[in-house]
């Protein structure tokens, strides 16, 4: 009964105006820890408090005059918390998750992640620029447009799942399907050559497989519209352009090739100390599947431009292990000459691509 007093009291404390109010936010689905901090005063204790009640209290901040700062882990809730923060007047900023124990305590709690949050939405406020990492935020419109594109992945993961199973279960009774043992041709021939009881499982799986590869059809010219009219390297394809560009979100977000190359977490890992100097594998540390899409944009280059200067050093590797360095490291300079091209630093020609 004291805490729920203590809340009460916490949220009706009158502020002074232009006082600056920071909230660090974890957030789930049913609720919402709010640590708060006034001013250059020392956070206060972390509370725990439905959506609706949040909202309610930043009203009365605003209505009272203070400047409110607030920031929150992206995650399964999304934007939403986001943009009617912002339509408040708050400055919100959604942070890319990471470990917050950097002590190594192995305490986790949601109250400790709304004060670390808290803390370095301060620093964050103060000039630190180093605090957090905040993350892009879409417009509803390039929502919309990524989530089509995700959505034809996911569908294409369950179709490559039904497949594995179906394979799987006629392998374990010694029978060795070929790849395309689901396509309706092969299945018309397969399918009567199995026992009922197998035939009747495998089915399942082969129905499955059918249904979800009737969706991928379906969803394929839909997100290869949402590239049309944009500049598109030949052999790159319409359905990769569009997958980059609804992940990318907007290619003038980058101010150099830098921060292109770490976006795609195509860059080498480093452990630098005193005079040696070492570079490990590439850190990941960036989009998927905009990674994913680049190292395969590779493979269909050698193929429809060979000429593209980075791909010399594909063409000439030795060995697995060489080779597979030279494609990401070329995959990485074709992120970097698309962000060239789409925002008008230099032309596709002198680049040494060909545009579609």
């Amino acid at each position: 009964m004291n805490t729920n007093v203590d809340e009460i009291r916490l949220e009706r404390a009158p502020v002074e105006a232009g006082v600056i109010i920071k909230l660090g936010l974890d957030v789930h689905a049913e609720q919402i820890t709010v640590c708060r901090q006034n001013g250059g005063r020392l956070p206060q204790p972390a509370r725990r408090c439905r959506w609706p009640e949040l909202i309610v209290l930043v009203k009365r901040l605003k209505h009272e005059g203070a400047s409110v700062y607030s920031c929150y882990e992206a995650g399964p809730c999304g934007y939403g918390l986001h943009r009617e923060l912002t339509q408040l007047g708050v400055t919100n900023w959604v942070v890319a998750p990471q470990c917050w124990d950097e002590r190594g305590r192995r305490v986790k709690t949601d109250r400790r992640d709304a004060k670390e949050l808290c803390q370095r939405l301060d620093r964050y406020v103060g000039g630190n620029l180093e605090a957090f990492s905040p993350v892009r935020v879409p417009t509803p419109e390039q929502e919309q447009a990524r989530a089509l594109g995700r959505q034809r992945s996911a569908v294409l993961k369950e179709r490559q799942r039904c497949i594995l199973r179906g394979h799987s279960l006629m392998l374990m009774q010694g029978v060795h399907a070929p790849g395309g043992w689901w396509l309706a041709k092969d299945w018309a021939e397969l399918g009567p050559q199995l026992p009922v009881w197998l035939r009747a499982k495998v089915g399942w799986w082969q129905s499955q497989a059918q249904r979800f590869d009737a969706e991928i059809d379906a969803l394929t010219p839909q997100v290869e519209a949402l590239n049309r009219g944009q500049p598109t390297p030949y052999g790159l394809g319409a359905l990769t352009a569009a997958i980059l560009r609804t992940e990318i979100l907007d290619w003038s977000r980058f101010r150099n090739r830098r921060q292109v190359g770490s976006y795609t977490g195509l860059c080498p890992s480093e452990y630098s100390t005193g005079e040696s100097r070492r570079q490990g594998a590439i850190t990941k540390h960036g989009n998927p599947r905009v990674r994913h899409q680049l190292v395969e944009a590779i493979w269909r280059l050698l193929i429809w431009q060979p000429e593209y200067p980075p791909l010399q050093r594909v063409r000439t590797a030795t060995g697995r292990r060489a080779r597979k360095r030279a494609v990401t490291a070329a995959a990485r300079r074709l992120a970097v000459d698309l962000w060239r091209i789409h925002t008008g630093q230099c032309s596709a020609a002198k680049l040494g691509l060909k545009l579609a």
